[in-house]
């Protein structure tokens, strides 16, 4: 284990970069888990990080013990920093003080879609698209597809709304969605309030990509138009749009609760 105390160090001028620009981490390769779950996550389903960080505070915390000593194990490094500097890389208040470095997944598309996915077009915020993932995750589905102007999956604050679905989806960034919809075999399924098919009048036994949008536009026009049918959730009139996670949640699981109503 390895102490810097320094701000002036320059793997810890690394770390700090790291954590606080979407410009470092996208250059390197390399991205930032922030917190004990997310640390545990990573090990459980991928492996060993490249770096392990912790505070002072925390280097002898029951939780981050065994963290420890299975990164020790792999050779992997590990730094502990003075809780100030460790303040600084960390964006989650009140946590156990523990971060990783990873290099960033990268998924290649290949193939065509022909299982059940989640297709985000231009989705900004990225509490919202975190979110969207640990209902992907917890609802079997495996592979999500990003457009290019979608917030980018990997960053920490969608890792941190994640609570570790990354790790057991397949996800696909910055891609052509009108050429991803050439090569589907399977229905596309898009959200709106403006049609009377619900979700619960939409065959959901069989497998489809459910198409969502930006929170304030929705899905663009072009693509709306290659959805293959527009369901809508119903809802009282006098109320505003449900969140487009909230959205998604509950099309993800209204398919599960199809698929074992009928297994």
């Amino acid at each position: 284990m390895k102490a810097i105390s320094s701000r002036d160090n320059a793997l810890y001028k690394e770390l700090k970069n790291l954590a606080n620009s979407s410009q470092a981490r996208k250059k390197s390769g390399q991205t930032i888990l922030d917190g004990v779950h997310l640390c545990q996550a990573y090990l459980q389903h991928r492996g060993a990080p490249k770096i392990c960080v912790i505070s002072d505070a925390c280097i002898n915390h029951h939780e981050v013990n065994p963290i420890i000593a299975q990164c020790e194990g792999e050779n992997v490094q590990v730094i502990h920093l003075p809780d100030a500097l460790f303040q600084a890389l960390s964006q989650v208040e009140n946590g156990i003080g523990i971060l990783f470095v990873i290099s960033t997944p990268q998924s290649t598309l290949s193939g065509k879609l022909i299982k059940s996915a989640v297709v985000l077009d231009n989705l900004q915020d990225p509490g919202n698209l975190g979110s969207i993932l640990r209902s992907a995750a917890g609802a079997g589905i495996h592979q999500v597809f990003c457009s290019l102007g979608t917030a980018s999956a990997w960053s920490p604050k969608v890792l941190r709304a994640g609570m570790g679905a990354h790790f057991l989806l397949e996800i696909f960034e910055a891609v052509n969605l009108h050429e991803l919809f050439k090569n589907t075999t399977i229905p596309v399924l898009a959200t709106s309030s403006h049609t009377s098919t619900t979700i619960y009048q939409c065959d959901l036994r069989r497998d489809v990509a459910w198409l969502f949008g930006h929170e304030g536009q929705g899905v663009a026009d072009d693509l709306m138009a290659l959805a293959t049918d527009i369901v809508t959730i119903p809802q009282r009139s006098d109320i505003e749009s449900l969140n487009v996670a909230a959205s998604a949640a509950i099309c993800f699981f209204e398919q599960v609760r199809q698929r074992n109503s009928f297994s």
